[in-house]
């Protein structure tokens, strides 16, 4: 499809990939990719051998992949693309050792493709076959203001890819451009910028929350203020898959859900296909939309990064996603919570402990 307004929010993948092709095979410039997953498969070679194109027109091409996402993707895989002067490098290489175990678990789950200063993609997906009937939340920007400082960002990022110590407070300042917020978490257990601006923005909520997360095992203050703005009349809803791609969360997630629906949060359930989409909408007019899932992990151990602001065009899009989504979703069912089986509370408290990792 062809894009002409400045903003487009995408939820389905074929959709987005083709529009993403079609932006990069007009890029004169540079394309900057960050991405937690580039698969090799139909979609992931298909990227591969337009980047590959492109770095032989002369177009600046850098790649960005997290190396515990990358899985079997590595260096000889993009051979042709290094020998036309792309660059590709892997974030963060686990290493074998006391490291692993520390330093290890801390991915880098940004997602961006950055196109002449002049596209910016910020969202959900990454770059893979897997997820063509998935739920995605993928926005599309012309602005030359937002492209030119998430470019920087991406630099920042491409500069420190295989450093554990770096200038955490310059690199994830929060940054205005554009007319939006660019907010950027780093691991760390006392700086979580992300969560901050979310309690931020349930806080300040009047009439309505929405949330489409894939995974939901959120910290006390989040709960408590979503609680809150429940008790003072707001509309709070929590969108998630009936069963996400990660088990263990879906069961985990079971324990926080019966307490938040008796405290006033309505739970829905996305039936269709996995729900992947990382979104949030309050009053239909300030929204959150980005790389980061609404848990622990993302929070504390992953490079992410949200896109905060008021624009009504792309909160109007937004909050038809939302009714989409609402719309193939069942609501949650108290009754059956109360009585699910044993097994699965043992489960439950089994869990709990490791919530920060999953």
């Amino acid at each position: 499809m062809r894009v002409k307004e400045p903003y487009h929010l995408f939820s389905q993948p074929l959709q987005y990939y083709n529009q993403i092709i079609e932006d990069i095979e007009k890029a004169r410039e540079y394309v900057y990719i960050e991405t937690f997953r580039l698969s090799k498969d139909e979609i992931g070679d298909k990227f591969k051998e337009l980047l590959t194109r492109k770095a032989k027109e002369g177009v600046e091409v850098k790649l960005l992949i997290d190396y515990w996402g990358a899985g079997p993707v590595n260096h000889e895989h993009f051979d042709e693309l290094i020998a036309n002067k792309g660059e590709v490098r892997f974030f963060e290489k686990i290493k074998i050792g006391t490291e692993f175990f520390t330093q290890g678990h801390k991915r880098n789950h940004r997602k961006l493709i950055l196109v002449d200063d002049e596209i910016s993609w910020i969202g959900s997906s990454n770059i893979t076959g897997y997820n063509l009937n998935w739920r995605e939340s993928m926005l599309r920007l012309r602005s030359y203001d937002l492209t030119v400082n998430l470019a920087k960002m991406f630099m920042q990022d491409f500069r420190i890819y295989n450093k554990y110590i770096f200038n955490k407070a310059w690199n994830t300042r929060i940054v205005k451009a554009g007319g939006f917020t660019i907010v950027r978490d780093a691991p760390s257990v006392a700086v979580k910028r992300i969560n901050q601006q979310f309690i931020r923005m349930i806080k300040k909520a009047q009439k309505s929350i929405c949330i489409e997360t894939p995974y939901f095992l959120p910290g006390f203050l989040l709960r408590k203020a979503l609680v809150d703005a429940s008790r003072r009349g707001v509309d709070v809803k929590v969108i998630l898959p009936k069963q996400s791609d990660v088990n263990l969360v879906d069961i985990l997630r079971n324990k926080y859900l019966g307490p938040l629906c008796k405290a006033g949060v309505d739970f829905l359930f996305y039936g269709p296909n996995n729900l992947h989409a990382k979104l949030m909408l309050i009053d239909s007019l300030h929204f959150a939309i980005g790389s980061s899932n609404f848990d622990y992990r993302s929070f504390r151990y992953m490079y992410e990064i949200m896109l905060i602001g008021s624009e009504p065009s792309i909160a109007r899009q937004m909050h038809t996603h939302i009714e989409k989504t609402i719309a193939d979703s069942a609501p949650f069912d108290l009754e059956s919570w109360y009585n699910r089986p044993t097994i699965n509370k043992l489960f439950e408290w089994i869990l709990l402990p490791f919530r920060h990792l999953l």
